[in-house]
C-alpha cells in the first residue's frame, strides 16, 4: 500500500486551484475590456442599441391615428403595444382589449403599426411599444390630440344706448392648444380685454370690448375671428351687428299743390327710431280728428275736404328712450267758377267803348287777400278781353272809313248841283 504524503497531495490541488485561477483571470482580462468597450460603443450610438422605436404622433379630435412601433433584429420575440393607462392593446397581433377604435393595421419583422379611429383628448398620452427578449427593451410614442375651435360666440354684455359704451364678449367655448380670439372693424382690430380658462385638456377663451356709440354706428359691422393651429391658416369668424338704441324721429310728409273743397288729404308720418315706435298717434290740436279721418298706421287720410276741416294736425310717436312729434297746418281754400263773356256787334251798330269782361262768383264769396286761386283765375280772363278790344278797333275802323267816304261822297255831287243854273244863263 502506497502512502501519499499530504503535502504532495496538497500540491496536486494547489496545482489544479492554479489552473482554475489563471483561467479566470484569463476570462476576465480578454471579456471585461469588451463589454466595457461594447458598452461604450452604445452609448456612442445608441439607436443602434434600441431593439424598438417608435414615432410621435399629432391627429385632430375626430380623427384617425397611426401609431408605429419599429423593429430592429427581431427573432420572432413577443411585441406587446399598451396604452397611456398601460393596458395592453395588442399581444403578437391579437386584440386584447375590447375597443374597435383600435385595428392592428401591419405586424412585420420591421414594422408594427395600430390605428385608433375617432380620436378624442382622452386617448392622449404614451403609448409603450415593448419587445420581450432576454431583457425588456420599450419606447414610447406620444399621441397628442389637436381641438380646434368652433365659430366663436358673441355676447352683449352692456346694450348700445346712443352717447354711451357698447360692451361685447367674444366666446371660444373649447379649443386645444388655447385659440387666438381679436376683433375687427373695417379692417382694422380692436384691441381687447382677453381671460383663458383651463378645462383640464382643453381651454375655453374669452376677448371683450368696450366702444363709444352714436346713432351713426347703429348696423356697423363687427368681426370675432378665432385663430388655431389646426386650422391650416384659415379662420373661424362670427359676423356681428352693432345695435344701437336711440329715441325717434318724426317728420310729416305735406301734399303737394293747394287744397280746395272736395279734395282728397293724404298726412304720410315718417318715423325713425332703434327700436322702432309701433304705434303712431294722429290728433289735431284743440279739436277732434274728422269723422272721416281714416288711419292706417303713419298714414291719415281724409276725403272731401271742406273748410271745417282746417287745422293744426298732430303726429307723434315714442319708444323707451324718448319721443318725437311733428305737426302739420291744413288750409281748405274754396272752389271758385270763372266763366268769361265776350259781347257781340253787329255791321249797323258802331262800338264806342272797348268790351269788359265779366267775372261770375259764387253767391256769398269774398276774395281773400292771400288766396292764390283767385289771382290765378283772374289773369285767365285776360287773353278774351285783349282779343274782344282788337276786333271792335277793327269793326270801328272800318265804320269810320265808310262813313268819311259817304260824307265825300254826297258834298261832291252837291257843288254839281249849285253850278247848274249859271250855265244855264250864259
Amino acid at each position: 500500500m502506497t502512502l501519499i504524503s499530504p503535502r504532495k497531495r496538497n500540491t496536486k490541488e494547489d496545482q489544479k486551484r492554479g489552473i482554475s485561477t489563471m483561467a479566470l483571470a484569463t476570462v476576465w482580462t480578454h471579456c471585461v475590456p469588451l463589454t466595457i468597450i461594447l458598452a461604450a460603443a452604445c452609448l456612442m450610438n445608441t439607436a443602434h442599441c434600441q431593439a424598438v422605436q417608435a414615432e410621435n404622433v399629432e391627429v385632430l379630435e375626430g380623427g384617425t391615428a397611426h401609431i408605429s412601433c419599429r423593429l430592429q433584429d427581431y427573432d420572432g420575440s413577443i411585441v406587446v403595444i399598451q396604452n397611456p393607462r398601460r393596458q395592453t392593446l395588442f399581444f403578437n397581433g391579437t386584440r386584447a382589449l375590447k375597443d374597435d377604435r383600435f385595428q392592428m393595421v401591419l405586424f412585420t419583422p420591421r414594422l408594427v403599426r395600430i390605428a385608433l379611429t375617432n380620436v378624442s383628448v382622452s386617448d392622449e398620452g404614451g403609448y409603450f411599444c415593448q419587445l420581450y427578449t432576454d431583457s425588456t427593451h420599450h419606447q414610447v410614442a406620444t399621441l397628442s390630440v389637436l381641438v380646434p375651435p368652433e365659430t366663436p360666440t358673441v355676447e352683449v354684455k352692456q346694450e348700445a344706448v346712443e352717447g354711451g359704451e357698447a360692451e361685447l364678449t367674444c366666446v371660444s367655448p373649447r379649443s386645444k392648444p388655447a385659440a387666438t380670439l381679436r376683433w375687427m372693424r373695417n379692417g382694422r382690430e380692436i384691441q381687447g380685454v382677453v381671460s383663458q380658462q383651463d378645462n383640464g385638456k382643453t381651454f375655453s377663451v374669452s376677448s371683450t370690448i368696450r366702444i363709444p356709440v352714436e346713432r351713426k354706428d347703429n348696423g356697423a359691422a363687427l368681426n370675432c375671428e378665432a385663430l388655431h393651429p389646426a386650422l391650416s391658416g384659415q379662420k373661424k369668424i362670427r359676423h356681428y351687428r352693432l345695435d344701437v338704441y336711440f329715441a325717434p324721429t318724426a317728420r310729416i310728409v305735406p301734399p303737394s299743390g293747394i287744397l280746395r273743397e272736395g279734395d282728397s288729404l293724404s298726412l304720410t308720418c315718417s318715423i325713425t327710431g332703434n327700436p322702432l315706435p309701433r304705434n303712431i298717434l294722429w290728433s289735431r290740436i284743440n279739436d277732434t280728428l274728422p269723422e272721416r279721418a281714416d288711419i292706417n298706421g303713419p298714414v291719415l287720410q281724409i276725403s272731401r275736404l271742406s273748410q271745417s276741416h282746417n287745422g293744426t294736425y298732430l303726429c307723434q310717436a315714442q319708444n323707451n328712450f324718448g319721443r318725437a312729434a311733428d305737426q302739420y297746418t291744413l288750409l281748405v281754400y274754396e272752389n271758385v267758377s270763372v266763366p268769361t263773356t265776350v259781347p257781340t256787334t253787329t255791321p249797323t251798330q258802331p262800338i264806342t267803348s272797348h268790351p269788359t269782361t265779366s267775372i261770375l262768383l259764387s253767391p256769398g264769396y269774398a276774395p281773400k287777400p292771400k288766396d292764390p286761386g283767385a289771382v290765378v283765375e283772374t289773369h285767365s280772363a285776360v287773353p278774351y278781353a285783349v282779343i274782344g278790344g282788337v276786333l271792335a278797333l277793327l269793326v270801328f275802323t272800318v265804320i269810320c272809313v265808310l262813313i268819311v267816304t259817304i260824307w265825300c261822297s254826297v258834298r261832291q255831287k252837291g257843288s254839281y248841283r249849285t253850278q247848274e243854273p249859271i250855265l244855264a244863263w250864259y
